[in-house]
């Protein structure tokens, strides 16, 4: 995030970022090497030297991070595994379709906030990822909970 809090403000010192970001100096160089191989960062030799990034924030989606530093956007697999799975297991079909959904969610809010959104304290809001939001007066269509065979409210 400083980097983005930065950008266009030349390199900044690793010991820096770790220090402001408190995270290990060692974990840290791993982490901007993968970026700089991916091209999301560039680095500077010399007195003046550090890391920045190549492009701009708003252009930046935290889906390309995680996918490039964790992998797979959910704990659950990617969704050709889990697509796979809902094929060929009947028996766990169901659960593997939830995972799916989970998976498409997150991605789908990943993929739809950028560094700048999270710089300008934005999160994913329904109108970025293309969710209709409620109407004034318009009633939620959740159901009613049941608890030991009572609909709730009711003795």
């Amino acid at each position: 995030m400083m980097l983005a809090r930065h950008y266009n403000q030349g390199a900044i010192r690793i010991r820096d970022i770790a220090y402001e970001e408190t995270l290990p100096e060692k974990f840290l160089e791993l982490i901007l090497l993968e970026l700089k191989n991916a091209r999301m960062v560039e680095s500077a030799r010399g007195a003046k030297g550090g890391y920045q990034l190549r492009r701009d924030p708003a252009e930046i989606h935290l889906s390309e991070i995680i996918r490039l530093i964790d992998g797979p956007l959910a704990p659950f697999g990617d969704a050709d595994q889990l697509r796979t799975l809902i094929d060929r297991d009947a028996e766990h079909r169901a659960l593997y379709q939830v995972f799916l959904a989970v998976r498409d969610a997150a991605a789908r809010i990943l993929e739809h906030t950028t560094l700048a959104d999270i710089m300008n304290g934005e999160g994913a809001t329904a109108s970025k990822l293309g969710k209709r939001r409620k109407k004034k007066g318009e009633t939620s269509a959740v159901l009613p909970m049941v608890v030991h065979g009572n609909p709730s409210g009711q003795r």
